[in-house]
């Protein structure tokens, strides 16, 4: 891959690889960036998303954005590369538990993967070009949106627009960061089971 995709052509590949498992409508689960994927799948392909549930991401260029030193972090990758820096810049990060646990910063550095520094400005171009406010409204899909209160990188009024544009929506505010998935996944994972079994 040379040229970078739009978020459409990461929908569309992911609904070819749903394809070769054999799987035809799913549950779809996106955090982050992949809260955008998960939003332009279930908008390009309505027919094949059961249930949607979305964690600590926004609408895209037209979100409310973050503190600018934050935002400036994000535009590298050198967190990915870098297990000391990521352990120094985790808490100003993503907030929560990572700003008073040493031990779960030390923790969540030490599993980061690396990754290729093209690939991770492709996906910042591709979130760059998008967004999904104007087409919000189009989701059909039953959605949840899990967010935290203290989340740097996406603002919580980002949530509280996402929950009154999705006509289906439910919106749970967590007394948490950006990575509530890992720092908080006892108390999350029961609760999204708990939707998508409704």
């Amino acid at each position: 891959q040379t040229l970078p995709w739009l978020m459409r052509t990461y929908a569309k590949l992911t609904a070819t690889l749903l394809d070769q498992l054999g799987y035809t409508t799913v549950d779809v689960l996106g955090l982050s960036w992949g809260g955008a994927l998960a939003q332009q799948f279930a908008k390009q392909y309505p027919n094949r998303c059961n249930k949607l549930v979305l964690c600590a991401t926004g609408s895209g260029s037209s979100m409310f954005p973050g503190k600018p030193g934050t935002l400036l972090r994000m535009m590298s990758p050198r967190r990915y590369l870098d297990k000391q820096y990521m352990a120094k810049i985790a808490g100003d990060l993503y907030g929560g538990r990572m700003r008073s646990d040493p031990a779960m910063v030390e923790e969540h550095a030490g599993k980061v993967q690396s990754t290729s520094s093209r690939g991770y400005y492709y996906q910042v171009l591709a979130l760059a070009t998008w967004s999904s406010l104007h087409w919000l409204h189009r989701i059909a899909s039953p959605t949840l949106i899990i967010h935290g209160t203290d989340d740097p990188i996406i603002p919580p009024v980002n949530a509280r627009i996402m929950a009154s544009r999705i006509p289906n929506a439910e919106l749970w505010l967590m007394d948490c960061g950006h990575l509530f998935m890992l720092t908080m996944a006892d108390v999350v994972s029961p609760e999204i089971i708990n939707f998508l079994r409704r």
